[in-house]
C-alpha cells in the first residue's frame, strides 16, 4: 500500500464563525461547499498551500475538541500576519518546544486545535 494524502475532518457548528476563522483569519481558501438541500448542514473543504481540511456541521462526522498538526515552512512570517489582523478571538504565540521545534497553536471557535510547526528545512 502507498498512501498519498490524508484529510482530517473537524466538527463545526456555525458556518459564519467557521468562515471568519478559517478563511479570513487563517487564510485558507474554499475548495468546495456541499449541502444535501438548502438549510441542511454544511460540509466544506478548505485548503492552504497543499493542506486540506474538511469542516462538517453534520452530527457524527467528527468529535469537537480534536487536534491536528500541520508542518509548515515560514511559520514566523505567518504568525506575524495573523497577529497583524488583530482577530479578537485568537492571538496565538510562538513556542520553542523541549524537542527544539517552533510551534504555534490556535483553537477554532468549536474547540478544535490546529498546531502548526516549523518543518526542518535541512
Amino acid at each position: 500500500m502507498i498512501c498519498h494524502s490524508m484529510t482530517p475532518i473537524l466538527r463545526i457548528f456555525d458556518e459564519q464563525k467557521a468562515k471568519e476563522f478559517y478563511l479570513d483569519f487563517l487564510e485558507f481558501g474554499v475548495e468546495f461547499e456541499h449541502r444535501f438541500e438548502e438549510g441542511f448542514p454544511l460540509y466544506m473543504s478548505v485548503t492552504m498551500s497543499g493542506i486540506t481540511i474538511h469542516l462538517s456541521e453534520h452530527h457524527g462526522d467528527a468529535t469537537p475538541g480534536s487536534t491536528i498538526r500541520i508542518g509548515v515552512t515560514g511559520l514566523e512570517d505567518y504568525h506575524k500576519r495573523l497577529l497583524a489582523k488583530k482577530y479578537k478571538f485568537a492571538r496565538p504565540g510562538l513556542e520553542r518546544t523541549p524537542w527544539d521545534n517552533v510551534e504555534m497553536s490556535v483553537t477554532d471557535p468549536f474547540g478544535n486545535r490546529l498546531a502548526f510547526y516549523e518543518m526542518d528545512a535541512r
